[in-house]
């Protein structure tokens, strides 16, 4: 007994230890938008119901060889004892339970989680084309007539509707601390509403592998106020550069670890024009 107490307490510390220094951040669980405020209780909702299983076994797996193990000759043995219906109703029944509300949580968080869906607010929705290329990410603001790469710029409390393509492999965009990843697909334009409720900066990323340059694929999302939001796109226009042919030529190379870049003006067509390049649509598609 004692000597499965002090192996307990040794797995413990170490698995303690190992989640400390595994370098594994907490995103998820740090929403900054109302998607991701959902989804953070949604997973929450999950793990705990499907808990109602795991501690219990978790529980009994340790107790039973402790209680009725080698050596334990005072407890009753029954050999001759085949069936309860008792615990067939409990060991068919919780799991049973279980699946039906795990599958009516999915069905409605199904709908209700939808990306598609716009996000109702008294603010008019902003658009960001985002476009994953090799390996970096391209932000197109259509309103604003700018672009960047690997920052991006959102006004607090405002929706944004993202429309995801990519100029190479499959890809898949993605910024916890605000919501739902997408893929971003070649000939497709796919889309995602999300929404900053508080003022920061946050980390966006590929979620799917795409090659050698993957790991460097990340973005800054700059959430702030209007005024902040104003001054951001100000900066952009006043940038020495332009997003034309050449550029984009130049983007199209592959290169790992780039530092953002702003670019004054865009072809307001590009997004598309990305998209009809694989969808042959141009009669140019690789």
């Amino acid at each position: 007994m004692r000597r499965t107490l002090i192996r307990l307490f040794q797995v413990s510390i170490t698995t303690a230890v190992a989640m400390s220094l595994s370098g594994c951040n907490y995103w998820l669980f740090d929403p900054k938008g109302p998607i991701a405020d959902e989804q953070m209780f949604l997973i929450i909702l999950c793990a705990a119901v499907m808990l109602i299983v795991v501690v219990p076994v978790t529980i009994m797996g340790v107790w039973f060889p402790l209680r009725y193990g080698k050596g334990k000759r005072t407890e009753e043995y029954q050999p001759d004892w085949e069936h309860s219906n008792k615990i067939e109703a409990v060991v068919w029944g919780i799991p049973i339970l279980i699946i039906i509300a795990l599958a009516t949580i999915t069905w409605i968080t199904s709908h209700s989680l939808d990306p598609r869906q716009p996000i109702e607010s008294d603010k008019p929705t902003m658009v960001v084309q985002v476009v994953a290329m090799d390996w970096k990410w391209l932000f197109i603001y259509p309103e604003q007539g700018i672009a960047s790469i690997n920052e991006m710029a959102m006004p607090v409390n405002t929706p944004v509707e993202f429309l995801v393509t990519s100029d190479t492999v499959m890809n898949s965009f993605f910024i916890p601390q605000l919501g739902t990843q997408i893929y971003a697909m070649s000939g497709m334009e796919n889309r995602v509403h999300l929404m900053a409720d508080e003022a920061g900066t946050y980390r966006g990323f590929s979620a799917n592998y795409s090659g050698f340059g993957f790991a460097g694929m990340k973005f800054d999302a700059i959430a702030t106020d209007q005024t902040g939001f104003e001054a951001w796109v100000a900066k952009v226009k006043a940038a020495p550069q332009i997003l034309d042919e050449s550029e984009l030529a130049h983007l199209r190379e592959k290169s790992r670890d780039v530092a953002p870049i702003h670019y004054a003006s865009v072809n307001p067509l590009l997004f598309s024009e990305i998209i009809e390049r694989y969808a042959g649509a141009l009669g140019n598609a690789r």
